[in-house]
């Protein structure tokens, strides 16, 4: 019989702290079952990337059933923490060529991933999901390319250039986290910067290559490419959306007043969105994006810095732990 030996990456800051008391819920549950497990802490941001990078050079091997010994424990990564952690980890892996399943416990803000793939958002059911689950399964994320700096790599939810950038860049702002730590409110960061940002984004002129076809926007405002129908935090940008197949969802909307922008707010929160022609959307399997006026931009909430953009988008696959 198959066993295990479960490597837990844990970033305990993440939800606000909510990743700490999940990481201990899953620990105690480890230890009053005899899981064997090892766990490794994050400190500081990008921390986790060490981590992947260590285990994968000394620990992990990809997952290839008919030759795992069965008096030997397989070594499976799981993930404990928010989208931005996941990204981290899994970007690594591709960084490094490495092929092995990761399996994910949310223990986030927003939980995106966690919504678009369908997993439970409580940490120990999440856990005995991973337990019951036999094999990974093969997912389609995001890969991207921005050729003017060079810049390479995925996404899971989604990549946006304009407002979403915008807000990340504003929410990301010490001034601003400062404030909002004063008075305890943390959770309210990104609800300020778009508020913040709705006032001060202006439209931005780019080009749309897709499908066959080239498109001219002169006043983009929100322009995402989306992996499944979820962004910032549960809004459900992409209704359509299939991550089961190699394609991904383009969504682009112009800059209009902003009485005109709440109504379009208000229509993407009822998921009525399809049925407007303010939503210019479409499903591709690789599309290139450019922008010469600069932009701020985002790939899973991790800021893209403002610059011109001649960006690249396809789809790769990645093994995740979840039936």
């Amino acid at each position: 019989m198959l066993t295990f030996h479960y490597h837990i990456i844990i970033n305990p800051a993440s939800g606000g702290g909510s990743g700490k008391q999940a990481g201990n819920d899953i620990i105690e549950l480890l230890k009053k079952n005899q899981f064997l497990f090892s766990t490794y802490f994050t400190q500081y941001p990008g921390h986790e990337r060490l981590f992947a990078k260590e285990l994968i050079e000394s620990t992990l091997v990809p997952w290839e059933e008919e030759s795992i010994p069965s008096d030997h424990p397989f070594p499976l990564l799981i993930v404990l923490g928010g989208d931005g952690t996941l990204h981290q980890v899994i970007d690594e892996c591709h960084r490094l060529d490495s092929e092995v399943p990761i399996a994910y416990i949310p223990a986030g803000s927003g939980n995106d991933f966690a919504r678009g793939f369908d997993l439970s958002r409580e940490a120990i059911k999440a856990f005995w999901n991973i337990v019951k689950t036999k094999e990974p399964q093969t997912i389609s994320i995001l890969s991207y390319h921005e050729q003017i700096s060079g810049t390479t790599g995925i996404a899971l939810n989604n990549i946006g250039i304009g407002i979403d950038g915008a807000v990340i860049h504003q929410t990301t702002q010490k001034e601003t986290k400062k404030h909002l730590k004063k008075f305890k409110l943390n959770s309210m960061a990104y609800i300020v910067s778009v508020l913040s940002v709705l006032f001060k984004q202006s439209g931005f002129p780019i080009l749309v290559e897709a499908n066959g076809q080239e498109w001219n926007f002169k006043k983009a405002f929100l322009c995402t490419i989306t992996n499944h129908p979820y962004f910032g935090g549960g809004i459900a940008i992409a209704p359509s959306a299939n991550n089961n197949i190699p394609e991904f969802e383009f969504v682009l909307v112009e800059r209009h007043s902003l009485f005109k922008i709440f109504f379009l707010i208000g229509m993407l929160i009822f998921k009525k969105q399809e049925k407007s022609k303010d939503f210019v959307h479409f499903a591709t399997s690789k599309l290139r994006l450019t922008s010469t006026v600069p932009q701020y931009g985002q790939a899973d909430g991790e800021l893209l810095p403002e610059s011109s953009f001649d960006l690249v988008v396809t789809p790769i696959t990645q093994q995740m732990w979840f039936c």
